[in-house]
């Protein structure tokens, strides 16, 4: 897998997404397809609802093309600063534009079909409404990463130059996968990574066994992890290790049933992904 698929807007998590597929770019020489979607679904549905009785059908196809007109300038201006970003860093030639239109999660999805070289994606927490709703985390991030195979990095709103990483690892299979991906992936991630479990209360030891297993796998190379077994509930352990030990990226699996990953994919929202201030990894 050599190509990085990012998902780009007009908000200011559109422009750290890009400042992180060209550090990602960088370090591992893969190229970057820049995808921006025109989600004009949301519009269409109420104009039809509310104009299109009483205007006629061509009033309300004027309406539409001049919604796709706008999108379409809107498209370029996003490129046109992809491009610039990846021309300042010395990469101009690295990046292809994409412009759809439709529902953000079924074009990723068909990009991964037609795609197979994609080997991660990297969208924002928020996207443009990130202004009017504060506190609050984009319905598009958790259906894409429900929906996608791919691993996903979900940039913060600031740009952090990475180089303190932490696997959160419970033995899962998404968790297995990750750590496996540092394992593979060396030319990604920085010398400096850790690896911590939550245990319960009375279970300290197997959770040491495991931390021990998931060293082993990592030894051998360029990278000697620090292991640390966590107490307390999942998230406040996690954010607390992460803020403490100023780590600039969390690595972690998505889905399953152990106390760190049920807390961290929710029903609706995700909660440490909203409260950490650095990316989040996620693997399925």
């Amino acid at each position: 897998m050599n190509n990085i698929l990012v998902c780009v807007d007009g908000s200011s998590y559109g422009q750290v997404c890009t400042a992180y597929a060209v550090w990602l770019s960088k370090q591992t020489g893969m190229r970057v397809s820049a995808l921006y979607v025109s989600e004009l679904w949301q519009y269409e549905t109420p104009l039809v609802a509310d104009f299109g009785g009483a205007l006629g059908t061509q009033p309300y196809m004027g309406l539409t093309a001049q919604l796709r007109e706008i999108e379409a300038g809107k498209a370029k201006v996003i490129e046109n600063y992809v491009r610039g970003e990846f021309a300042k860093a010395g990469i101009p030639d690295r990046v292809d534009f994409y412009h759809r239109s439709g529902i953000l999660v079924d074009c990723i999805d068909e990009f991964e079909t037609q795609r197979k070289d994609i080997g991660v994606i990297v969208l924002g927490k928020r996207g443009e409404n990130a202004n009017f709703a504060k506190g609050h985390l984009g319905s598009n991030m958790e259906r894409v990463i429900r929906s996608t195979k791919r691993p996903c990095f979900v940039v913060n709103r600031k740009f952090i130059e990475q180089k303190k990483i932490v696997l959160a690892y419970d033995g899962s299979p998404s968790a297995t996968r990750a750590l496996e991906y540092l394992a593979t992936n060396k030319e990604f991630i920085t010398q400096d990574v850790h690896i911590v479990t939550v245990a319960k209360p009375g279970a300290e030891a197997d959770a040491t066994r495991l931390l021990f297993s998931a060293e082993a796998r990592l030894k051998g190379g360029p990278i000697t992890p620090v292991t640390q077994v966590l107490s307390g509930a999942p998230g406040e352990a996690l954010e607390k290790y992460v803020e403490e030990n100023g780590i600039t990226c969390l690595i972690m699996g998505a889905y399953g049933h152990s106390r760190v990953r049920q807390f961290i994919i929710g029903s609706t929202t995700t909660e440490l992904v909203r409260r950490c201030l650095v990316p989040v990894i996620m693997f399925r």
